[in-house]
């Protein structure tokens, strides 16, 4: 189910050129800055809390469950406000940090001052429906998030074009669909939580050190992995100057964005495993391991023909988006590779997260990002956002397979067995099968290549999870099993 519902990014994914287009690579190259920026700051300031809801409110009766989301928004929202008013007054200087291009840069005090106001509203949004996730509701959130905030930012940034604004517009599309989201989360904490309890809930003192603890063991994790996705598009902007530094920001972002397409497949893993390995681990840890292993099986058989699917039409793909975008078909490749890398192995990092390993999450945090900070200014100076796309790749890849190795040695989960060499293979040959009908149709030009690689991709993904998977886990794909006729 929260796969299905992760599908909803795909308008985003849809609507990436068209903020191309109307508003140009340079402009969304700032947007992208200023975007990535609000999404570290609120990593930072919602301290980890929300991971931490997963481990704290599946083992908790209803008033230690609505106190620690009570206080989860009070420690996180209130800070993150006050950092957006700082913002908003010093919007000048902190101008002066970001390369733009000059048609945006006399804008460009203004709309910062006025993106700050993401950050209290992105928190709010990442806590509720964190809090939301807690309660293992995983369909309602993910639309809510994926769905419906994109299609009303994409609907939003149209008419502010063609209404004429089009030099902040889409940062005020943002703004205005993360107010939207933020008056449906409070909505969506109503159907899983009392709101008038969760007004007057009470806060112990021991639950307050243990919402904190948790958040801050967990935050290495999250920062690291904050650090891997929206530090890079800031580091490029930062270093080369002027259209010149928002250009490779935009170059990256859209790499980026449609490189983050298998990740849909790790990410409702993620999502469903986090709160499930939580409350399994208070009864009995060794039941984790089917969960996990069934996990990395299935993102096997998926995750590998996806990553070449886009690695096959990543030409095709960029020549949806403004003239310019063709230039980020390496990055694309190398992010498309290291998104697979990290894909394939299934959710071993929430699991360590979620299991009460409380130094692991940090050590791999460090080694991680270590890894890209060395790559990065090794490869950057040279070879530019090709670099710093190989720094991401490494760095993502070292964290998610600490984590399996972790696992291994800590708890004795290894999913590496024969079923998963099975849904490895049965990968492997979907994607070899993609690549021999590109190969074929390639005289036919390059739509008719596109074309008959998509239409080929769902039969073949079936094929995969056909003979990839046993009829065990093929039925424990419950109604979408059946449906597809998989079980």
């Amino acid at each position: 189910m929260a796969a299905l519902a992760r599908l909803g990014a795909v308008i985003e994914i849809v609507a990436q050129p068209i903020y191309t287009w109307l508003f140009g690579i340079a402009t969304y190259g700032i947007y992208i800055v200023l975007w990535s920026a609000v999404n570290m700051a609120e990593k930072l300031f919602d301290l980890s809390l929300t991971q931490a809801l997963q481990r704290i409110v599946p083992v908790a009766d209803e008033a230690g469950a609505h106190g620690a989301v009570r206080f989860a928004l009070l420690v996180t929202v209130i800070p993150a406000t006050l950092a957006a008013l700082l913002v908003t007054i010093f919007a000048e200087p902190i101008a002066g940090l970001i390369s733009a291009a000059p048609e945006d840069a006399a804008r460009l005090p203004f709309a910062i001052a006025l993106f700050a106001w993401a950050l209290p509203l992105w928190t709010f949004v990442e806590v509720a429906t964190s809090a939301v996730r807690a309660r293992r509701a995983f369909g309602p959130e993910i639309r809510l998030r994926i769905f419906w905030e994109q299609l009303a930012r994409l609907l939003f940034a149209i008419g502010l074009f063609f209404a004429g604004m089009t030099s902040i517009g889409l940062l005020v599309a943002h703004l205005a669909s993360l107010a939207l989201v933020a008056i449906l989360s409070v909505q969506l904490l109503g159907r899983y939580y009392d709101l008038r309890l969760l007004v007057r809930a009470p806060v112990p003192p021991s639950l307050r050190a243990d919402v904190l603890l948790s958040g801050a063991a967990l935050m290495p994790g999250a920062m690291a992995r904050r650090i891997l996705n929206d530090l890079p598009p800031i580091v490029l902007n930062v270093i080369l100057p002027g259209s010149q530094g928002a250009v490779a920001a935009g170059l990256f972002g859209i790499a980026r964005k449609v490189a983050s397409v298998p990740l849909m497949i790790r990410q409702a893993f993620l999502y469903v495993l986090a709160p499930l390995s939580s409350a399994q681990a208070a009864q009995s840890r060794t039941e984790i391991a089917p969960l996990y292993a069934f996990s990395v099986r299935a993102s096997a058989a998926l995750t590998i023909p996806l990553g070449g699917t886009l690695a096959l039409l990543g030409s095709d793909i960029l020549s949806l988006f403004a003239p310019g975008a063709e230039a980020a078909l390496t990055i694309l490749l190398i992010l498309v590779a290291g998104r697979v890398g990290e894909a394939i192995i299934g959710p071993a990092t929430p699991i360590v997260e979620m299991t009460g390993h409380r130094i692991l999450p940090l050590l791999n945090s460090i080694v991680g990002v270590g890894a890209w900070a060395a790559i990065a200014w090794w490869l950057t100076p040279t070879r530019g956002a090709e670099g710093m796309a190989i720094a991401v790749s490494a760095g993502a890849v070292v964290i998610a397979w600490m984590a399996v190795v972790e696992l291994a040695l800590s708890d004795r989960l290894q999913p590496f067995d024969s079923p998963f060499i099975r849904g490895a293979l049965a990968g492997v040959a979907g994607l070899a099968l993609l690549y021999l009908l590109g190969a074929g149709l390639e005289p036919l030009g390059a739509p008719v290549r596109a074309t008959g690689i998509l239409l080929f991709f769902p039969p073949i993904c079936w094929l995969t999870l056909r003979l990839g998977l046993d009829r065990a886990d093929r039925e424990a794909l419950g109604g979408f099993g059946r449906t597809a006729r998989l079980a």
